[in-house]
């Protein structure tokens, strides 16, 4: 397939508009996450959590009772801008953040207990990235690759599914058969994260699974929201066709919802996979 990830140089336009959505309109993650990771790592309320393309503090505000300090980086600025304003709103007090592509690492962070990628690897230079952060370890430290395979997600019989198809053929009406990555395009996703992995000093993956199963009902607006949230979607893309195309998106989800007025998803399991360096 043409305009692969290989071809696709980082822009700071790919999450532009995007960030005051993701929030709202991200699926969530297992309301057991917190007690996953502190049963997998026993931080103790010790150490600092490094999140890297944070977003807007997705990960790092769920679990930043479990350390001393939480330092989340992200390459964009509103997502930086939105994580400060969420962990103000939460009471976080011990969370920290950094305006930074990963490659800028390790900007003279310091060391860390654990290092987290949710949602953000595939966005990076993954080797260099990941040497990096092998580097920036304390003894004990660790990498968490937080997956949520919500690609994965099944419908509940209770309520009608969210048209993924529908609005996918609505977004190529309006931007065209490939998937627009920031100022570019960007049709696949890189995996063989593995290797990439062990490529860079680090040995596992230990895997923890986190249950899910919930069936999670959406309303239009926060369907809506993800729509937004998506790199693929984000705003910007449609310019001065924003407002029609938000429109004829509604009109395909309250179509869809039907009397039910609700969306609805089974929320899958999510994953920790965890990477330990190789010690010589």
């Amino acid at each position: 397939m043409s305009g692969g990830w290989e071809g696709w140089e980082w822009d700071e336009t790919l999450f532009r508009g995007a960030a005051v959505y993701y929030d709202r309109g991200r699926l969530p993650y297992s309301p057991t996450l917190v007690d996953a990771f502190e049963a997998a790592l026993s931080p103790n309320g010790t150490g600092r959590l490094l999140d890297v393309g944070c977003g807007p503090g997705t990960i790092a505000l769920r679990i930043a009772g479990l350390f001393t300090e939480v330092v989340g980086v992200d390459a964009d600025a509103d997502m930086i801008a939105e994580a400060h304003r969420l962990a103000v709103a939460r009471g976080v007090a011990n969370a920290s953040w950094r305006h930074m592509r990963a490659e800028a690492l390790p900007a003279d962070l310091g060391v860390f207990r654990v290092v987290t990628f949710a949602a953000s690897f595939h966005w990076m230079d993954r080797p260099v990235v990941a040497r990096t952060v092998r580097e920036m370890l304390d003894p004990a430290g660790v990498v968490v690759h937080v997956d949520n395979r919500h690609q994965d997600s099944l419908v509940p019989s209770s309520l009608p599914t969210v048209p993924r198809a529908e609005i996918d053929e609505l977004r190529r009406r309006y931007l065209g058969p490939d998937r627009r990555a920031g100022s570019s395009i960007r049709n696949t996703s890189p995996d063989n994260e593995a290797t990439v992995f062990r490529d860079a000093g680090f040995e596992g993956p230990q895997i923890v699974v986190v249950p899910d199963g919930r069936d999670l009902a959406r309303t239009i607006d926060d369907v809506v929201a993800e729509v937004f949230s998506m790199s693929s979607t984000a705003p910007h893309l449609f310019g001065d066709q924003t407002d029609q195309f938000e429109k004829d998106l509604r009109e395909i989800l309250t179509e869809a919802a039907g009397t039910a007025g609700r969306l609805g998803v089974r929320l899958p399991d999510n994953e920790l996979k965890i990477w330990r360096p190789t010690r010589p």
